[in-house]
């Protein structure tokens, strides 16, 4: 009988992948003058595991790259080999290759890169260097001494439908030293109650190794969990008593595992066949890049007892809707039954969110190492700073938000922080901070990417956006104003053009992927102390706090987060600029206002602005007035896709039901304006 190992394979992608971000987190973080051994174990254990779970799904060509890891990490753990900086770095590259490698194994591609070939070799130089070394420096061995383990090893009832395979296990424990093997004999349950895929099978392993005990353990790390696995020393010997004959340990690994012939149960043959043979192609087309998260034990507990309270009020409603008459008494229970319903509503709500949620480390982990690697680009020296690490926001919301995060880290690294030797002329430390930061403010999260760099040049900035024509010769912009000019589309300082920046797109790109979250970004820079950038997102974008708002006879949502105040305008101030286009007067500011009603071509109560309210938004980092009817109320909202059940609409970018069953369209601000024609809140105050 074959096993379909499809259904298991998803889990070893995520597994192999967070072992590849726990091996890059630890090389990041290790000392190479003094190592430490534990981070050494970790970084040894997730090569080991990798390369486990390949040989077990038949991906070959990742557990033979693995292993080549896993060899010169088992020789400087061991203490046979000193760590070097050039380690470091080939065990880094060894980190994207096999994220590459997972990458064409998922998607059912060939994986075909150069440098495959070329860390094959340097693994192969390094290896086969201190060989010859340690050839040249033998001398007479200390006798090792050996212990022989008896281990008890019961396989779980489930073990095959895990895709976990005994045979396997028991090749790589015969790497350890000698190994017998012997079956014994079991209970099999009658014909009519036995489970083909069901294993009843339990051995007793005999194995003699100086090998310690936590490496022998290694080769049933996967199943410890389901199995029963006793191990048992017996007294030391050395090795003139105890070892094979040099014949016997040159034999194969298969030839080390002696399997006992006195019990052969038909599960044995299918055992026996080569790899090809009981491996089938393990990635199907059901499991290729299928989604997944993690959930505690405690949020399913939390979320299972919220759901008994719901039947439990569900069922006390029910009994009511079967009476025959209500009575006063009755009204009063149901009354009492769907405030009830109502509380353990939102309480679901809540439990349900938590379960996306997840802590923004896993965001904040791929930019140790990118920092490194640009900062060794560069020629800078840089400290990178996390904080927050625990801040928790909904998993939709970090997948979106870290291509922006990226450029903002770029972006500082490239043209905010100095090189070692600008930094000392201008009296700072050589090595530059870049700080990472995360928290939660009300129902959003912030995120901040701080620098103490050069921050930035207003007067060079303001000279490039007239030369733009951006901004008027004569206009005059404040400070603040000035520094929003880089998220313009096309706008860039860089002198050359290269790899990091410089092509004049990237800062209005992170704006309107941060726009299109229902998230805004600020921008705070003194020149040569520094900038920071500030993003409030959505803890959620399943859910959004929305303004309601009545255009005659429609009723539309307007993200919370984007409005800044509502009032009355009266006639004198406001200024007509065109046939089209009207701007109001607001303290020390002009703003331009869009009628909403003829952007939707509806019937509107109020077609001037005068006979109507003026919602001031953020839109593209400038603030527009949007004309509306009414101010409804304020509620949380389910977001519904417009693309999934609809299709594309301008100026929205989604739709929710509300409590009385109509559907509320949810206006994107930056859309409605683009497709107003309105241009930013200079141009038409000059």
């Amino acid at each position: 009988m074959e096993i379909d190992l499809s259904q298991f394979s998803q889990v070893f992608f995520e597994e192999s992948l967070e072992g590849l971000e726990s091996m890059e987190s630890e090389l990041l973080k290790l000392d190479i003058a003094a190592p430490d051994p534990e981070a050494i174990n970790t970084i040894f254990r997730a090569a080991h595991s990798i390369k486990g779970g390949s040989g077990t799904f038949g991906f070959n060509q990742v557990a033979n790259y693995t292993h080549l890891l896993e060899t010169l990490l088992d020789e400087i753990r061991d203490g046979r080999r000193e760590m070097t900086s050039h380690h470091q770095d080939i065990l880094l590259l060894s980190v994207d290759l096999l994220r590459n490698m997972l990458d064409a194994v998922m998607h059912q591609q060939t994986f075909d890169d150069p440098m495959l070939a070329d860390l094959e070799q340097k693994f192969a130089a390094e290896l086969s260097q201190a060989e010859s070394q340690e050839d040249a420096a033998s001398r007479e061995p200390e006798t090792p001494e050996l212990t022989t383990w008896q281990i008890s090893f019961k396989a779980g009832t489930d073990i095959l439908r895990y895709g976990n395979d005994p045979l396997l296990m028991f090749n790589e424990l015969g790497q350890c030293g000698e190994l017998s093997v012997e079956l014994l004999p079991q209970e099999v349950p009658d014909f009519t109650q036995y489970d083909p895929e069901a294993c009843y099978l339990a051995w007793s392993l005999t194995l003699t190794t100086d090998q310690p005990l936590s490496r022998i353990k290694e080769a049933f790390e996967w199943v410890e969990d389901e199995c029963d696995i006793d191990y048992q020393a017996q007294p030391k010997t050395s090795e003139a008593n105890e070892i094979a004959t040099e014949k016997e340990i040159e034999a194969t690994e298969e030839d080390n595992i002696q399997v006992s012939t006195q019990t052969t149960p038909p599960a044995s043959a299918q055992a026996e066949k080569p790899a090809s043979q009981t491996r089938p192609s393990v990635v199907s087309n059901k499991t290729q890049d299928a989604g997944s998260i993690r959930v505690s034990i405690e949020k399913i507990d939390l979320l299972i007892n919220m759901v008994g309270e719901l039947v439990i009020t569900q069922a006390m409603l029910g009994q009511i809707g079967q009476q025959e008459e209500m009575t006063p008494e009755s009204f009063i229970t149901m009354k009492q039954g769907l405030e009830q319903l109502a509380s353990h509503t939102r309480d679901l709500q809540e439990s349900v969110m938590q379960i996306r949620m997840l802590p923004i480390s896993f965001a904040f982990n791929r930019f140790p190492r990118l920092v490194r690697d640009i900062g060794q680009q560069l020629g800078k020296q840089v400290e990178l700073v996390l904080k927050g690490e625990d801040t928790e926001l909904d998993k939709t919301v970090m997948e979106k938000i870290v291509d922006p995060m990226v450029h903002l880290v770029r972006n500082s690294l490239d043209h905010g922080l100095e090189t070692p030797e600008v930094r000392r002329q201008k009296g700072k430390p050589e090595t530059g901070t870049l700080t990472l930061n995360a928290f939660h403010q009300g129902g959003n999260i912030i995120i901040e990417i701080i620098d103490d760099g050069a921050g930035l040049n207003t007067q060079k900035i303001l000279d490039k956006a007239r030369a733009k024509g951006l901004v008027g010769s004569d206009e005059e912009l404040s400070e603040e104003a000035i520094h929003q000019l880089i998220f313009k589309p096309g706008f860039s300082t860089a002198e050359t053009v290269s790899d990091l920046s410089g092509r004049g797109v990237g800062m209005d790109v992170v704006l309107r992927n941060i726009h299109e979250l229902n998230g805004t970004i600020e921008l705070k820079s003194t020149q040569d102390k520094g900038s920071r950038f500030t993003i409030r997102l959505p803890l959620t974008l399943a859910i959004l706090d929305g303004q309601l708002v009545r255009i005659g006879t429609h009723t539309y949502v307007v993200p919370l987060v984007a409005i800044h105040e509502s009032l009355e305008v009266p006639a004198a101030h406001i200024n007509r600029l065109s046939e089209e286009h009207e701007v109001i007067r607001l303290r020390d500011e002009y703003l331009p206002v869009l009628k909403v009603y003829e952007a939707f071509h509806h019937e509107a109560d109020a077609k001037q602005i005068k006979d109507g309210l003026v919602m001031v938004v953020d839109a593209n980092n400038d603030k527009v007035g949007l004309l509306v009817d009414e101010l409804l109320s304020q509620q949380q909202v389910v977001i519904k896709s417009l693309e999934d059940n609809y299709s594309k609409v301008a100026g929205i970018s989604g739709a929710t039901i509300l409590g009385d069953g109509t559907v509320a369209l949810i206006i994107d601000i930056a859309g409605l304006v683009s497709l107003a024609g309105i241009n930013n809140t200079q141009e038409h105050a000059a």
